[in-house]
């Protein structure tokens, strides 16, 4: 049997100087006996997967609500896609994918039913409590909502997930301020590169999916410069090829194309700046995982347009509309009526252990796209059965 100190020892031979060793995490908030052949970041990662909210992302909106189709992206493949995508980074960047991985697939915990419209409407309605954040909610999920363990609540993961969790930073997040995790400082380059990571894939599956249903078409991309640079590519080494193989190998293309110009551009910072320690990265002033400037410029094209072509599409707004009518009903069926929330669910409330508001708010945050719309039926349709 391999044992976990053999894994240990084997990081401080192979990672990079930058990287987080598992030998030296700064722990769990609840001291427990460590396994005896899985790192704690390991330990980490499986404990993600097996927890309720991971499994929830499966019928969570990622553009397109569920029903819509079978082949669109989940909160659950987006997740997945981010995980590859981070942990093939941190072996070229010489980091520990062990806890990449883990801060990768961690990293949409929080998110509600519907997206970011659901996001939206959460944090309008808890607007007179601090408003709604994902990456926020995404923590309480991890330290006090899962209830998988007799000795703790949550699942008591080491200090650098959480970190990877509070200080998540893109287009559509922005980090959490707490001391205790350092806010003044840069989260460890594992958690750096699984930011990336997460807007490389939604960018280029928003593509995949925006294609697919037909709310985009290949002509309405000829002014985007990374995909045509990329399709003229595929079809000048593919002549004949038919639309659905163009379409996937130009995604291919630009994704490879994309962790290339970061892992390049990382190395290159590290070089320059004489990078060679964690403290290194944590105490600089932005964050080391960027693009180049050119790929920068050309990704902020692609967002411009995905932004003005699918995500205000009319079809993209008219579900939004739906889910934020949907979900401020819910809201205001259980605030005024608190016992029409599941009877464990309203003891939280009767016994007085949390506000209202803060079991409404977990409430709803936890359902899937599918649960709240059968919730809602329950709630509103009379012919429907409660």
């Amino acid at each position: 049997m391999v044992k976990k100190r053999s894994f240990q020892e084997l990081e401080y031979a192979r990672l990079a100087p930058y990287a987080v060793k598992s030998g030296e995490t700064r722990g769990r908030r609840h001291p427990e006996p460590e396994h005896p052949f899985r790192t704690p970041f390991q330990r980490d990662r499986d404990r993600v997967i097996h927890c309720n909210a991971f499994r929830r992302l499966e019928y969570k909106t990622q553009v397109f609500v569920f029903h819509e189709g079978d082949h669109y992206r989940t909160r659950l493949t987006h997740t997945i896609e981010v995980a590859q995508i981070t942990r093939t980074i941190a072996r070229a960047l010489g980091l520990n994918e062990d806890l990449s991985e883990a801060i990768a697939l961690a990293h949409d915990l929080g998110h509600p039913p519907f997206g970011h419209s659901g996001e939206e409407a959460l944090n309008k309605l808890l607007s007179e409590h601090g408003g709604f954040e994902h990456n926020a909610h995404g923590l309480r999920i991890v330290e006090e909502l899962e209830t998988r363990y007799p000795a703790f609540k949550g699942l008591n993961l080491t200090w650098e997930v959480r970190e990877g969790i509070v200080k998540h930073k893109s287009e559509h997040d922005r980090p959490v301020g707490n001391d205790e995790y350092e806010s003044a400082k840069c989260a460890c380059l594992e958690a750096q590169i699984a930011d990336v990571a997460d807007e490389i894939a939604y960018n280029n599956h928003d593509i995949d999916d925006g294609l697919s249903s037909e709310m985009i078409g290949p002509d309405d991309l000829r002014d985007v410069a990374i995909w045509q640079d990329n399709i003229e590519a595929v079809e000048r080494e593919f002549p004949g090829a038919g639309w659905k193989t163009l379409k996937c190998s130009t995604i291919i293309r630009i994704i490879n194309a994309q962790v290339t110009d970061l892992v390049e551009t990382v190395s290159k910072t590290i070089e320059e700046e004489g990078i060679d320690s964690l403290e290194d990265v944590r105490s600089r002033k932005k964050n080391v995982a960027r693009f180049s400037k050119e790929m920068e410029e050309k990704n902020k094209r692609l967002k411009k347009f995905l932004y003005t072509n699918l995500y205000r599409h009319h079809r993209v707004i008219r579900m939004a509309d739906k889910a934020d009518r949907i979900l401020k009903e819910l809201w205001k069926a259980y605030a005024r009526a608190p016992r029409l929330l599941p009877p464990k669910v309203f003891a939280l409330i009767d016994e007085g252990k949390l506000p209202a508001h803060r079991v409404i708010c977990d409430y709803i945050a936890g359902m899937t796209d599918r649960f709240a719309l059968d919730e809602y039926k329950k709630l509103f349709d009379p012919y429907e059965r409660v």
